[in-house]
């Protein structure tokens, strides 16, 4: 029995053992259909999906790409099937949690920190100040760039789960609702069919936004 709103995302099961995270890793079921002998239509829609998200990764990589575009593919696979299995009932929402998302975000930014001061030490520095930057505002436009620079994997983590969170809670909102007027529950289930569809358009959306963020965070050091 959920005690408050807020129950639908809480990943314990019990003192020792949480067996909601194991949703996680389960996209890992499909890998199978891609070694199938026919092709089906799930394996055609993943494979155009796949050359057109090269070609859009690569598009912003410019001639610097090598090889990342594998990497931003497979991050927006794992949000999106994650993403879309948080939807369906009773199974547990795990990018709803910053321990997912920020999981994923920090080790990315903290990795491509480290390899473009380590490699591309003047062109970090020369990204801190944008061209045509007054001198008397470079102290503040190095301020400012460090900041944003700061906070990029926390705001990749938060949007995520924002975004998740609040879809989720609606429809719990409605879902409760729903036993005590039984009169609107016409009108209460034609809500929650298209919150459902809007939950799957936010679930690729906010698949996209990560993966082209992340890939337009690792172009500026490469």
């Amino acid at each position: 029995m959920m005690t408050n709103l807020f129950s639908t995302f809480d990943p314990t099961t019990s003192m020792k053992l949480s067996l909601n995270w194991i949703s996680t890793m389960s996209c890992f079921l499909f890998i199978p259909i891609t070694f199938w002998m026919l092709p089906n239509r799930i394996n055609v829609m993943f494979n155009n999906l796949t050359k057109k998200l090269n070609e859009e990764f690569k598009m912003l990589m410019g001639l610097n790409y090598k090889g990342m575009t594998l990497m931003m593919i497979s991050l927006f696979m794992f949000i999106l099937i994650n993403n879309i299995m948080g939807l369906l009932p009773y199974i547990f929402t795990s990018s709803s949690h910053l321990t997912f998302t920020l999981t994923m975000a920090l080790p990315m930014w903290l990795s491509l920190m480290i390899y473009g001061w380590v490699n591309h030490t003047n062109n970090m520095f020369a990204h801190m100040i944008p061209a045509g930057t007054p001198a008397i505002l470079m102290p503040f436009m190095v301020l400012i760039e460090t900041i944003s620079n700061l906070i990029r994997p926390g705001s990749l983590a938060v949007r995520l789960t924002a975004n998740m969170i609040a879809g989720h809670l609606l429809m719990s909102l409605l879902g409760n609702n729903s036993t005590k007027l039984s009169i609107m529950m016409p009108l209460i289930m034609m809500m929650q069919i298209m919150l459902m569809l809007f939950e799957t358009a936010v679930s690729l959306i906010q698949a996209y936004v990560f993966s082209v963020l992340s890939t337009l965070y690792s172009s500026e050091v490469m």
